[in-house]
């Protein structure tokens, strides 16, 4: 056996010992190659495009990992997300394939009771929201190994990407997710007495549709806050305690979760943090960093002052002239989100040429990715952004629906863009799918190596939007008509 055929053979039966394949799925492999005399990358290379494994997987099998495929019956497909105490993985259920966001406590927290015991409640109190803009938990599992949640995955980017990518947002974008947020909480407050307790743009996922949904409630009943404010403080809420201890109000003050409700809106209206980020303790424990925020208005002098208003209001330090609950809350920003329309004429629904349609941007130009976001969503399509092509394979490679068509921006990924857009052209559960290739007026090479059919096309830049949604349009209806 020469080595070339041992280190794909190997790797392979590695595959295979782990389940990540069965044997008619290798075999297919096997018959597509004509031999099994070729490389473990040539090989590694059809499993990815057939979507049989991902990128993930095969980079850890490749390093030798036996470890962390799959957390009970969930197999993972990649990592998405990591935090100081977990990690969050795309995974599939193995006998339904429906696809969903496992969070995985850290191997160096699984020895500590204490931590473990947190994380598994933390888990099983939001496992009792069911609300539409909070992510919803499935299951909660602890054996001697793991400990991990199963929550529903969230097509998007979480609202901090979300804020550094456009900077700032318009005051209608702002408000409407801060309606979301509101809403979230006054269900979890109202049904349950659930307060989150780690409020930030992070722990907010953006949806591929457009909605702010909440993740990681419960901490207010695992946070082990010492009543002083003493060296228990969980880091994950010393921003809360801080602000208690600055204002003279007992720890878990559900107001609290109201302060830094009204900090994401000043921040996604300002493009920049009220409070001053430091990592530092005492800085972040300190009376000062409250009190030193610059008022919105200043930042801000054109803004409406209804709007201003309800900043002010969440983010008073005097928690008596604060809102009160989140419903409070709530109900002014949909009084100030109707008046606004009604003010601009808005409120009917304006064209839905796009109506439930939507379209994947892979593009890494920040510029490119707003003009897109808006030309496409005020005619009604659902627009997901994703910089990195090898990030939009791996989506796609998930079996699932990731969108109705696919865009790849040229004019800034470059190669890997062409790559991309041919590699999704021969992936099976793809192929079929509608792709724009956008190139540059100096790319017209790229026109001669891409992959292209009636659904599969290559428009060129510059373009009008006007012209960019003919070319969707003409691509969607030719492919519903099939």
């Amino acid at each position: 056996m020469s080595m070339v055929e041992k280190s794909a053979e190997e790797f392979a039966r590695r595959a295979f010992d782990l389940n990540l394949l069965d044997e008619r799925q290798l075999e297919s492999v096997w018959t597509e190659l004509g031999t099994r005399n070729v490389s473990s990358t040539e090989l590694q290379r059809v499993l990815v495009r057939r979507g049989l494994l991902t990128n993930y997987q095969v980079d850890r099998l490749a390093r030798g990992e036996k470890a962390g495929f799959f957390y009970g019956e969930y197999k993972v497909l990649y990592l998405v997300g990591t935090g100081s105490f977990a990690r969050v993985y795309r995974a599939v259920q193995k006998d339904t394939e429906k696809v969903v966001a496992v969070k995985v406590l850290r191997k160096r927290f699984s020895d500590d009771p204490t931590t473990c015991e947190q994380f598994i409640r933390e888990g099983e109190m939001g496992a009792k929201l069911r609300h539409p803009n909070i992510v919803p938990i499935y299951e909660v599992h602890s054996t001697k190994r793991n400990h991990f949640m199963v929550m529903d995955f969230i097509e998007g980017r979480n609202l901090r990407e979300f804020v550094r990518v456009r900077k700032k947002l318009g005051e209608d974008e702002a408000l409407r997710f801060t309606t979301d947020i509101a809403a979230g909480l006054a269900y979890a407050a109202e049904q349950f007495g659930i307060r989150h307790r780690d409020l930030k743009l992070s722990n907010v996922l953006m949806s591929s549709t457009g909605r702010a949904q909440l993740v990681d409630f419960g901490l207010a009943a695992v946070s082990g806050l010492d009543d002083d404010y003493g060296d228990g403080i969980n880091p994950r809420t010393i921003d809360y305690a801080g602000l208690e201890r600055s204002t003279g109000v007992r720890k878990d003050d559900p107001r609290s979760d109201i302060y830094f409700t009204g900090c994401m809106l000043y921040h996604m209206l300002t493009g920049q943090a009220p409070l001053v980020e430091t990592k530092d303790r005492s800085q972040r424990l300190s009376k000062a960093r409250f009190e030193e925020i610059t008022p919105i208005d200043q930042l801000l002098p054109e803004l409406p002052r209804h709007v201003v208003l309800i900043v002010k209001k969440a983010m008073e330090l005097n928690v008596a002239r604060r809102y009160q609950t989140p419903a409070e809350l709530l109900a002014d920003l949909r009084l100030t989100t109707r008046r606004r329309q009604a003010e601009d004429g808005q409120g009917s629904k304006g064209s839905n040429e796009g109506v439930d349609k939507s379209v994947m941007i892979i593009d890494s130009n920040t510029d490119m990715q707003d003009v897109f976001r808006q030309g496409l969503k005020k005619v009604g399509y659902r627009v997901l952004v994703v910089s990195d092509p090898q990030r939009a394979l791996d989506r796609c490679n998930t079996g699932d629906h990731v969108a109705d068509c696919l865009v790849f921006g040229c004019h800034s990924l470059g190669k890997p863009g062409l790559e991309a857009f041919n590699q999704i052209g021969q992936m099976d559960q793809t192929k079929q799918i509608p792709a724009v290739l956008l190139l540059a007026e100096n790319q017209s090479e790229f026109a001669e190596k891409a992959l292209l059919d009636d659904h599969r096309v290559v428009a060129k830049m510059p373009l009008k939007m006007r012209q960019f949604r003919e070319v969707l349009r003409k691509l969607l209806s030719e492919s519903t008509a099939e």
